[in-house]
């Protein structure tokens, strides 16, 4: 991880717009009928609406996805009581988290006032705005109060996620690491050091879990907070040890089993840790600094289970793990309160969510290859998509079954699908492509099966029953490979092509490729030299029906796999070309790119091919094309060069396909630009239309196009692909950047290429 340096920290929050968060319009707004709509005199039938009925608010407003993230700046971070406006930037960024995390939207409102009972009434005053309050950085002990009487007086979720989210979020690692151990919660004795907001959250939570009192000691500056002591509060009052033998950390920790650390940092020595009970747990939570570092943890004793609340060591004590998902089920239920059902739930969501297999985004985040349950990983990692869907489902279940929900979820599997698609990490076409696959698994051979990335991809497609994974190579390496990666090949057929036993195979498929290429030049002996080759052999499988598809492509380069797929498989007739398609899934709509892979510089009858193959392509994915022959000019305003080919093909097209809506040359802009175009070109075939296919003129500016999406990485944008269009079987490529995701997409594409040709054929 890179050393954040102040010039760093300044600079990130001054490029472009000052700060990190902004409103953005979530309707329509380009026309005069959209702006009546929006403002006046639409906007009055909603209010009447909600006059009426108050909830109509959470229907016709932001409310029921807004939260308050709220303060007084008097407990910044470890920065202390710095002001309102100087704790800001922490409040703008807890809103950046909110949205990337969970999609909820977020106003930081920061109140100029320390008087608790004038900061409860300011946030009364502007709470009908919000579906939720998160509090933040209010200095104990007035936030206790403030939090208990926001949560009496208001009817929407209030949370102190100083308090609550470190407590959640250490619970769940405390569960998991206890059964590390092999300890129970009952059993073991707890030193807390810090009695400030958090501390005090957490240990609570760990008695609602089955922790002891009496086997908890709690430490604050002064010491042991002991019955003997006249200057506690209430909430030190309740964790006050009768215990007379203790007064300091370093008393109080010999024998412990658990050390919760909500101090200041280096209070922990190696000698302290070295005292504790066998297998000891160490949450080291003071940041930047722990009060007892990684290093010095682990080589105090080799059986310490360790947590931080840093990001570059194992374990991360991380609020993020759980405040977003937990807003996100309290404001889908519309809750009046996020209550303790509501924060256990998560509890266990969380903890159970570390004992499930890794996604591979995890891995490859954090640049490694067999995250497991266990000492270095009893906690979830923060970028887990999993999260989103697990602790969100359970939150809102424990509002629903605690009463505290106003609305009741009954498809609960549509509630994890939308999750899904709100933040981007499925949509509803990929869940469609796997969901077809599934209704009938095909024979997927995957060329490069000793490659980490394939092998996942193959392992997870036949996990989601989306195939009966081929995998070819090298046996022994790939039964390593899985092991390292600890990876089940359990129903996995693997094939060693170079292997003596299937020589009789590789003799059969070079026969008949010889008699198919023999007045090409081709010999037996040459084609039984290339049997020997992965995308020869593998192709050959799918050619001789030993398979139903192949995918290959990340080692190999595309120019040499796509000889070997004209040679094997050949092109579809009544087409002299095949091509590949990439589909953009954007909030604008989802969008077809060719070719975006295999022609390089197409001419007039390849560029009619292509648009030819690509309408099979859309209604094959159940879309009807509307294409736009894209160039830079705009319909014939350019005599020379590409454009020239693209407006032939355009005449050829529309001559011979009549009821085509297909049109061009025309640049980028006016292809998805609508009302730009109609306005500008009414003659167009698209008048009225909304373009979804765009056909480039050459290979350049259709790779470079997806790519350029792809590295904006826009919101909620996901990319499909490449699509082989034109061949004789279901051969698919991929790249060498291609993760496990994109892959298993491919798969599915394929395997429902390969089903509809058999019924083809069956008809």
């Amino acid at each position: 991880m890179a050393k954040i340096t102040k010039e760093m920290a300044l600079q990130y929050h001054t490029m472009g717009k000052p700060g990190k968060i902004e409103v953005v319009p979530t309707k329509p707004y380009s026309t005069q009928t959209d702006l009546s709509l929006a403002y006046s005199p639409g906007v009055a039938e909603p209010c009447l609406e909600i006059e009426k009925n108050p909830l109509d608010a959470y229907k016709y407003t932001a409310k029921g996805n807004l939260v308050a993230v709220i303060s007084n700046g008097t407990a910044v971070l470890g920065l202390g009581n710095i002001g309102t406006l100087a704790g800001k930037p922490v409040m703008e960024g807890k809103g950046l988290l909110f949205k990337i995390y969970a999609g909820v939207d977020v106003f930081d409102i920061e109140i100029d006032e320390t008087d608790p009972d004038k900061f409860i009434e300011a946030v009364k005053a502007i709470a009908p705005t919000f579906g939720g309050i998160n509090l933040e950085d209010i200095k104990a002990p007035e936030c206790f109060e403030i939090e208990r009487r926001l949560k009496e007086e208001l009817d929407i979720p209030v949370m102190h996620d100083d308090q609550h989210g470190t407590a959640i979020i250490s619970s769940a690692g405390l569960i998991n690491a206890l059964e590390v151990a092999g300890k129970k919660i009952e059993d073991v004795k707890i030193v807390v050091n810090g009695a400030g907001a958090s501390a005090v959250s957490c240990t609570k939570l760990y008695v609602s879990l089955g922790a002891r009192l009496e086997n908890i000691v709690m430490l604050d500056s002064k010491g042991v907070i002991s019955t003997e002591r006249t200057d506690l509060n209430e909430q030190k009052r309740y964790f006050a040890t009768s215990r007379t033998d203790i007064h300091t950390l370093e008393e109080a920790i010999k024998d412990a089993d658990v050390f919760l650390g909500l101090s200041r940092g280096n209070v922990l020595t190696q000698d302290m840790v070295r005292s504790m009970a066998p297998s000891p747990i160490v949450f080291a939570l003071a940041n930047p600094v722990p009060e007892i570092s990684y290093e010095d943890a682990m080589a105090s004793r080799p059986d310490v289970l360790m947590a931080t609340g840093r990001s570059d060591y194992p374990n991360q004590i991380n609020n993020v793990i759980g405040f977003p998902y937990i807003f996100r089920g309290a404001l889908d239920t519309q809750s009046r309160a996020i209550n303790e059902e509501m924060k256990l739930a998560a509890v266990h969501a969380i903890a159970a969510l570390a004992k499930q297999a890794v996604p591979d985004v995890v891995n490859e985040t954090y640049h490694v290859n067999n995250l497991t349950f266990g000492p270095k990983y009893f906690i979830p990692k923060p970028v887990d998509p999993r999260l989103i869907t697990d602790v969100s489902i359970a939150v809102a279940k424990a509002a629903i079954e605690s009463g505290v929900a106003r609305h009741i979820i009954e498809d609960w599997d549509a509630y994890r699908q939308h999750l899904k698609e709100l933040m981007g990490y499925e949509s509803k076409l990929t869940r469609q492509l796997r969901d077809a696959a599934r209704q009938e698994p095909q024979r997927v051979v995957f060329a490069e099966g000793i490659h980490p990335t394939m092998l996942k991809a193959a392992v997870e497609a036949k996990a989601e029953g989306i195939c009966q994974p081929i995998l070819l190579g090298n046996d022994e390496r790939i039964e390593k490979l899985a092991k390292e990666l600890e990876l089940s090949l359990d129903g996995i057929e693997v094939v060693n092509l170079r292997h003596d036993r299937e020589a009789d195979r590789r003799e059969r498929y070079a026969r008949i490729l010889s008699d198919k290429r023999a007045r090409e030049g081709y010999t037996f002996e040459e084609a039984n030299d290339k049997m020997f080759e992965r995308n020869y052999f593998g192709m050959m499988m799918v050619e001789t029906g030993d398979a139903d598809a192949f995918i290959t492509g990340l080692y190999t380069k595309y120019s040499n796999t796509i000889k070997v797929a004209k040679e094997v498989i050949g092109i579809r007739p009544g087409y002299s070309h095949f091509g590949a398609m990439h589909i953009v899934n954007s909030k604008k709509g989802t969008f077809f790119l060719a070719d975006t892979l295999i022609n390089r510089h197409p001419d007039r009858e390849a560029i009619i091919d292509i648009a030819r193959l690509s309408v099979d392509t859309l209604r094959f994915f159940n879309h009807e094309p509307v294409m736009a022959m894209i160039s830079y000019s705009n319909f014939g305003t350019d005599t020379t060069g590409s454009p020239v080919e693209m407006h032939k093909a355009v005449e050829y097209l529309q001559k011979n396909y009549p009821d085509l809506p297909i049109d061009g040359e025309m640049q980028v802009k006016f292809a998805i630009n609508d009302k730009l175009r109609d306005q500008k070109y009414p003659f167009s075939k698209l008048y009225g239309k909304e373009v979804n296919t765009l056909i480039f003129p050459n290979l350049s500016s259709a790779n470079a196009g997806y790519q350029l999406l792809q590295a904006m990485n826009a919101d909620n944008m996901e990319i499909i692909g490449p699509i082989q269009m034109g061949l004789n079987k279901p051969i698919h490529f991929t790249d060498h950047e291609s993760s496990v995701r994109d892959i298993v997409n491919i798969t599915a594409v394929a395997a429902i290429e390969a089903i509809v040709a058999k019924k083809m054929k069956q008809q």
